[in-house]
């Protein structure tokens, strides 16, 4: 028999299990109202997005001049054309929303944000002990529970099965990801794919559940006392086992179909190749409603990119890139543009996808948000003056923002919004009232600017 030790270093489900288990409370939770679930997709980029990159480039001379003073803007996209990374959505434009000026001081920056960018607090560099709070994904979860709760994704430093996550389900609680399109396919589709794994997972979560259980397992003091935290937990995940196992009839309809070259976390698979097959188990995931919340860093500093266009035959690195270094004579500007092209053709994928599929009366992508944003600021070696954030949002989006592009004041300054107002917005517009979500900006208290609460021009 295994102990528990050698559970959690050989099962899949050990480290999701453990992670996942302070989410749990809510993911059989009745849903409080009728509604269908509004659903959010948060897609992490690395080495930043540029303001200017991501400013429309036909502005007037006097919105241009307002731009690059980084003070209030509005604008009707309709009425100007996208920067080319960004065209591919052309045709999405009515649900498109271009945020500018958004802080996020409070979070990491530099090369990377760790959890910071998602719950608003320096990490410490991934510290444990550092994760101050539930992180915003999360928390919606819990406003929309699913048997998931939340999923988490990520193409982070070219790493395979499921590995720590940035997302966290409770204070000092990191989450699990999983880190290839083939493990997350099996993970997700267990019930479906390899039904006795799921039983097999059941007999030793029973097991993990016993004294005989805790007493092999050797931990001691505040670990033990950790852990019988988490098992007290344990029945949620085994609920979520046998509901799985139950809808694993209709879950056959929603299986993706990958690519045999993704096999073995796909050491040969092209990025493109990797990111579209990812994209295919999320858009299942939604559609099947094993999840409505999935975070999805699509690349950080390590990540390796092949297979990209005009960059076919090298193996391109972020972080050289973002110093300027070209790669296959390909000037460094115009890789870091196409890099963002195949993220915006997975954001693309996604949205049509949604389109066409029916739900209430219209389709699921009238209730879905999907956020693409830097996880560390402005640039390659962000400080978190700016975070521009790209978001589609169905029609029944609680927030008032689509087709247009917002420049909010610059930090410091009245009027001043930080990520924190952000995400108290997403979060006071979906049920949860509360005041504010996240850290404070020192400078903005500094000067005793207000900056707790929703961004109140966005709220519908």
């Amino acid at each position: 028999m295994l102990n528990r030790k050698e559970f959690l270093k050989t099962s899949t489900l050990g480290l999701g299990a453990m992670a996942l288990a302070p989410s749990f409370n809510q993911s059989f939770a009745a849903s409080s109202s009728s509604e269908v679930p509004r659903r959010f997709v948060f897609i992490r980029k690395s080495s930043g997005i540029r303001p200017a990159e991501i400013a429309l480039q036909d502005f007037s001379d006097s919105d241009k001049a307002l731009d690059e003073q980084k003070q209030a803007l509005e604008a009707d996209l309709h009425k100007h054309e996208l920067p080319k990374w960004l065209r591919g959505l052309d045709e999405h434009k009515e649900h498109m929303t271009i945020l500018q000026g958004l802080s996020a001081k409070m979070s990491e920056n530099i090369h990377w944000s760790f959890s910071s960018v998602m719950g608003c607090f320096k990490s410490n560099r991934n510290t444990l002990s550092a994760i101050k709070r539930t992180t915003v994904d999360f928390e919606l979860a819990k406003l929309f529970p699913s048997p998931f709760g939340h999923v988490e994704l990520s193409f982070a430093g070219g790493r395979t099965g499921i590995v720590d996550g940035y997302s966290a389900p409770a204070p000092q609680t990191r989450n699990y990801c999983y880190a290839d399109p083939e493990t997350a396919l099996n993970e997700l589709f267990k019930s479906v794919l390899n039904p006795e794994a799921v039983n097999s997972d059941n007999d030793m979560l029973s097991f993990l559940q016993s004294k005989e259980g805790m007493q092999l397992s050797g931990i001691k003091g505040h670990e033990k006392r950790r852990q019988e935290m988490q098992v007290d937990l344990i029945d949620a995940i085994r609920r979520r086992n046998a509901k799985l196992i139950k809808m694993a009839g209709s879950l056959a309809d929603f299986l993706p179909e990958i690519d045999p070259v993704h096999a073995g976390g796909g050491p040969t698979a092209s990025t493109p190749e990797k990111q579209a097959a990812m994209t295919d188990v999320l858009i299942a995931a939604l559609k099947s409603g094993l999840t409505n919340v999935v975070t999805y860093t699509i690349d950080d500093l390590g990540t390796p990119i092949t297979g990209l266009p005009g960059n076919e035959t090298d193996r391109v690195g972020i972080h050289p890139l973002g110093h300027d270094e070209a790669f296959g004579g390909v000037p460094a500007w115009k890789t870091r543009e196409q890099i963002r092209i195949s993220h915006v053709n997975q954001i693309a994928a996604i949205v049509k996808e949604l389109k066409h599929t029916p739900e209430a009366g219209g389709t699921m992508f009238d209730n879905t948000m999907i956020m693409y944003f830097p996880e560390n600021g402005e640039t390659h070696h962000g400080v978190g003056k700016e975070s521009p954030f790209l978001i589609m949002a169905g029609d029944n989006c609680k927030l008032n923002c689509a087709g247009r592009y917002i420049r909010l004041p610059y930090l410091g300054t009245d009027g001043h919004k930080t990520l924190g107002n952000w995400y108290t917005t997403l979060l006071n517009a979906h049920g949860n009232p509360i005041e504010h979500y996240g850290d404070l900006d020192p400078e903005m208290s500094r000067k005793k600017l207000p900056q707790t609460g929703p961004i109140d021009q966005l709220m519908s």
